[in-house]
């Protein structure tokens, strides 16, 4: 006897389903429909501030991009996007430091994901709504982010001389 119940239950449960997935049928039928006329309405067309079309840098006032070349993006990058290269520069102070010197993207085999974006400490990344993409050849696709020529950094302090043995005994 069980298994009548089980049947008329499921049949129940599979008209139920169908009437659902009608409805949600037949309201597509009464909704207007809206026709894009693009390219003519290029100025005028909506894009959805989510849509996800290119990675860019974020630049301040100054024309300096806040990325610090620490590689976290290129790392948790699922395809090999992203390709950082590095260089290092002296500060005022003396000290080193590592400094972006390429940044490319491959927009063609970005899966647009944007792990890069959320995971970038600096937060010097994200991802344009330019949605015209269209190349004739898959190398047009690899972009360089940083084109833009940089301002240039203050020039290092000269390092002191160094203090000799012949140094004068006066001062004794």
């Amino acid at each position: 006897m069980g298994s009548i119940k089980e049947y008329f239950s499921s049949v129940g449960q599979g008209v139920k389903s169908l009437l659902v997935g009608m409805g949600v049928t037949g309201k597509e039928f009464v909704t207007p429909k809206i026709t894009e006329q693009y390219p003519e309405n290029r100025k005028t067309l909506h894009i959805s501030e989510r849509f996800r079309a290119e990675l860019t840098l974020k630049y301040d006032a100054e024309g300096r991009h806040r990325c610090i070349a620490c590689g976290i993006c290129q790392m948790n990058c699922p395809n090999g996007t992203i390709s950082l290269t590095t260089k290092m520069v002296e500060l005022p102070d003396g000290k080193k430091k590592r400094k972006l010197d390429k940044y490319t993207y491959d927009l063609g085999s970005c899966t647009f994901c944007m792990l890069c974006v959320t995971t970038c400490p600096q937060d010097a990344l994200e991802f344009s709504n330019d949605f015209e993409q269209a190349v004739f050849t898959r190398e047009a696709l690899v972009k360089q982010l940083n084109y833009r020529p940089e301002p240039a950094d203050p020039v290092p302090a000269p390092k002191p001389a160094p203090v000799t043995a012949d140094a004068p005994a006066a001062e004794k």
